[in-house]
């Protein structure tokens, strides 16, 4: 709660002479902190971001029921209907036989199946002389081939061949082709390459449609299922089925068995693990909301009764994404894979035990280190373990000869390709059906009136703020507000201010207030925010020369506007990008820090008694641009919004496989959010409703085209009209480029906030 001071007393003390000038705002205490208040805030979201972490295990480790299978499908994008499979097909030409190789008791055939339109699985089948014994789909790291875990190929060690050793011991298995971590493809021919893995450069435009290269390749999986219950219907009779994988391909086993109860059994290796420090391993392992629900002793949860192997062994040992090089950039940074000490999989399996022990099914949770946690994959003890789960009563035979590939020269890399591309088309399909998607989404808000228009999109504002952006409590901690003054020019004084919003967390600005404030007077505020790099000094400074911002908050001020130049927390490159990553698996992101410190920083400016809180205004540049079409719609202290150098098509603007304005090519791996299919900018801006909007372009602006800008706010201007409001928004295209221009933006402020009076 806010003590504000009699507005007159207010007035007289900021209208004091230079001389006599107060070091800090009447009703703050002094402001002390030194240093890079910037890097502290970034430095204190991820000390927030860790302790949450923590405290969001232990409310997950005191569950006692597993979480829900539907939730996680979603989260992992595992979402769109398979076509049937009735069969495997032949990969098979003239020149090249379908069967590639002949093993002691199987046969090893070329295949593909069919998962969605457009969308095959690749790989192996590994098929026995005799009726199976089981049914597995035998899962590899992603950087080994089907060849490799079947002994065609070199890479893997004999004894790791672990797909080759299931069909020796009579199973029928099929070894799925997965996207590798090679960046060969990844990029737009003729435009820019870059360095990201191809998971990653999936996953990225994946995220954006609510999809996953991990629910992608999910769903091939379990398309072999449903191929192997056709088998299962058959005259030859049930076999049970089972999945096993190493390395990403363990992560898909876990996965693909916690959502499909027709897999009786699986074998993990190389991956089960406390999942905490998701954030440290690649990009595409991060899951919107994960650690809310479900680490890896939930989803074996997700498992019991049903039988899971766990065989402690060493990881793939990834350093991080390809090296950078002139020609390629862009990945996201960090991203290693290490093998977790033996002591933390016996944590991680211990916490799954009770599970399997309510079910009465404590035998099925089985433990296997190889070689003490640190051996190969695939060891004699995990294989054994699977079988018996499977009901396969026989002794586990002594590994034989691999096989000899019949294709002389195999080459994978365009099958490899061809798997990418397919996935990618599918992706930019679900891209070009996400207007109508989004159409359908929003049909039950009513835009009959600004009042029903209001009353109906309620729903959609705590969605998008809950599962878009992720949202974090109500400001916890008093405001404690602090102040010193650092600006005494002649038509205003200017104060830093900071504000605590929750522990380790605060909101950080320059308020420049007029020195002609009468006693009594309350006036607009203008909030200024600075764009990617920003610091409120760039936009409030009296002496600031950026090119970008041309101190827009100083000369608002001097205009007799109060300005508020808040620092936002997308400073420090990597470090803030780092957020992100802690952020997601706990269903946050940077926004829902940023719209926490704005709503402190409302509650604060409206208690000013020079202030009138129905007249504050938000104007932000690039990333602060970003910021006008998430948090001024959200907030309701907002009166309007002015989103300059960054409006755009965002669905396009980070999923296009053909523009060079494609977020997928840059490092800015912070910009992905489930939007297409809720909102892009038009939706974003449509809830600043019946509250003023307005876009600020240049024409030289390098984020996007005016074609794009034009189109997508074409729906915005459509959309006030409608509603009978044509003179609440505005564009304003200018000759420039990516800058403030302070034309128009300045009119448009000085209409809809009424100043001068």
């Amino acid at each position: 709660m806010f003590r504000p001071l009699p507005t007159g007393l207010f007035a007289l003390i900021l209208a004091a002479s230079a001389g006599s000038a107060q070091t800090s705002l009447p009703g703050t205490v002094p402001l002390t902190l030194e240093g890079d208040l910037a890097a502290r805030m970034v430095d204190g979201i991820h000390s927030f971001l860790e302790r949450e972490t923590v405290a969001t295990a232990q409310k997950r480790h005191s569950q006692s029921a597993p979480p829900n299978p539907e939730r996680f499908r979603k989260i992992i994008g595992a979402v769109d209907q398979r076509v049937p499979v009735t069969a495997l097909e032949l990969d098979a030409t003239t020149s090249r036989p379908a069967q590639v190789a002949r093993g002691a008791n199987y046969k090893v055939y070329a295949v593909r199946w069919p998962v969605f339109d457009g969308v095959t699985g690749e790989g192996l089948l590994l098929e026995p002389d005799t009726p199976p014994a089981a049914r597995i789909v035998a899962i590899p790291d992603a950087d080994w081939s089907p060849e490799m875990l079947a002994g065609l190929a070199p890479g893997v060690n004999r004894a790791t061949q672990f797909a080759r050793q299931l069909a020796e011991n009579g199973c029928q298995v099929v070894v799925p082709v997965l996207i590798d971590r090679r960046d060969t493809w990844s990029g737009i021919p003729g435009i820019r390459m870059t360095n990201q893995p191809h998971r990653e450069f999936l996953y990225r435009m994946a995220f954006e449609v609510g999809r996953h290269i991990i629910g992608y390749e999910v769903q091939k999986i379990l398309a072999v299922v449903d191929w192997f219950g056709q088998g299962n219907a058959g005259p030859g009779g049930r076999a049970p089925i089972a999945v096993a994988g190493y390395g990403e391909g363990g992560l898909l086993a876990l996965y693909s068995a916690a959502v499909d109860q027709r897999i009786d059994a699986a074998l993990v290796s190389g991956y089960f693990q406390p999942r905490e420090q998701v954030w440290k391993e690649p990009i595409y392992r991060d899951v919107w909301g994960l650690l809310r629900e479900f680490g890896d002793a939930e989803l074996a949860g997700l498992i019991a009764p049903r039988a899971l192997i766990v065989e402690a062994a060493a990881a793939p040992a990834v350093s991080g994404p390809p090296p950078e090089t002139k020609q390629r950039q862009g990945a996201a940074p960090h991203g290693r894979l290490v093998s977790p000490a033996l002591q933390l999989v016996e944590t991680e399996v211990e916490r799954a035990r009770p599970f399997f022990a309510a079910l009465k099914a404590a035998g099925k949770l089985r433990l296997v280190a190889s070689d003490g946690g640190s051996g190969q994959p695939g060891s004699e003890a995990a294989i054994a373990a699977l079988l018996r789960a499977l009901g396969v009563t026989a002794s586990l035979r002594p590994p034989g000869s691999p096989p000899s590939d019949a294709r002389r020269n195999y080459d994978p890399l365009p099958r490899m390709k061809r798997q990418l591309d397919q996935l990618v088309a599918f992706t930019q399909e679900l891209v070009r059906k996400s207007p109508a998607r989004r159409a359908g989404f929003w049909s039950k808000a009513d835009a009959s009136s600004p009042e029903r228009w209001q009353e109906t999109t309620r729903f959609y504002r705590d969605y998008i703020w809950e599962e878009v952006i992720g949202r974090l409590p109500p400001p916890s901690l008093p405001a404690n507000a602090r102040s010193r003054l650092i600006y005494d020019e002649p038509k205003f004084r200017g104060y830093e201010v900071t504000l605590d919003v929750w522990p380790d967390v605060f909101a950080y600005g320059i308020l420049l207030a007029p020195k002609d404030l009468r006693p009594g007077e309350r006036r607009p505020v203008v909030v200024c925010q600075h764009g990617l790099e920003g610091r409120p000094q760039d936009v409030a400074g009296p002496k600031s020369d950026s090119p970008y911002y041309h101190r827009f908050a100083a000369r608002l001020a001097e205009e007799g506007f109060i300005t508020y130049s808040p620092q936002n927390p997308y400073i420090g490159e990597d470090r803030f990008r780092l957020i992100q990553r802690k952020a997601h698996p706990l269903k946050l992101a940077l926004f829902s820090f940023i719209i926490g410190q704005h709503q402190r920083t409302l509650e604060w400016l409206a208690s000013l008694p020079f202030v009138d809180p129905a007249r504050i205004g938000f104007y932000g540049l690039s990333y602060g641009g970003k910021t006008a079409v998430r948090v001024p719609p959200l907030l309701d202290g907002y009166a309007l919004s002015i989103c300059s150098a960054d409006f755009n098509e965002w669905v396009w603007k980070n999923t296009s496989v053909d523009a060079p304005y494609s977020y997928l090519l840059t490092g800015e791996y912070d910009m992905i959010e489930f939007l297409a299919n809720v909102a892009n900018y038009a939706e974003l801006a449509n809830l600043m409703a019946p509250r003023p909007f307005m876009v600020e372009r240049g024409h030289n602006d390098g984020v996007a085209p005016d074609e794009w800008v034009a189109y997508e706010y074409a729906k915005v201007r459509n959309f006030y009209a409608r509603m009978g409001l044509p003179d609440r928004t505005a564009i304003e295209f200018f000759n420039g480029p990516h800058t403030i221009n302070g034309k128009g933006t300045f009119e448009f402020l000085r209409r809809h906030l009424r100043w001068p009076n």
